[in-house]
């Protein structure tokens, strides 16, 4: 749980979040993230696991958790930065910690520290009862562009 206090939540940025996530577009859509859950610096992601998405040992392809990782280190952020900014990931690191063979993820992202420009973000990807990733990273927050007259 995180202890930072937004000075806003946005919950139609949220709601607008889960609604395209129900689409197949981009990356997020072929991997089928899906959000279930968005709330004032947490968000709860899920993809199935797809034979497609796995090696040809039978694995989860680690590409798959890094992608998932990396794509809720932002989305995390857009309900509580100034509408019009984004959120654009400058690194993150993640442990690989159990291998995936099937079921479904669930990556957890959480806001640990906010400035103005800056997001510090930790993501836990569980599958079924098992931490199979811990990630943290840091994303850049770029104010809204001034609107020319």
């Amino acid at each position: 749980m995180s202890d930072v206090t937004f000075e806003t939540y946005d919950e139609q940025v949220a709601r607008g979040l889960m609604a395209a996530h129900e689409s197949d577009d981009g990356l997020p859509g072929w991997l089928g993230i899906r959000l279930a859950e968005v709330g004032p610096g947490t968000t709860r992601a899920v993809v199935p696991v797809r034979g497609d998405l796995l090696t040809p040992f039978g694995n989860l392809h680690g590409g798959v958790l890094a992608a998932l990782c990396d794509h809720v280190l932002g989305t995390v952020c857009y309900p509580v930065i100034p509408r019009g900014a984004w959120a654009a990931t400058t690194e993150f690191k993640l442990n690989y910690l159990a291998p995936v063979t099937g079921g479904e993820l669930e990556a957890t992202a959480t806001v640990v520290a906010m400035t103005k420009r800056t997001a510090v973000v930790r993501i836990e990807v569980a599958n079924g009862a098992r931490t199979v990733c811990a990630a943290q990273g840091t994303v850049l927050i770029m104010p809204p562009k001034p609107e020319t007259g």
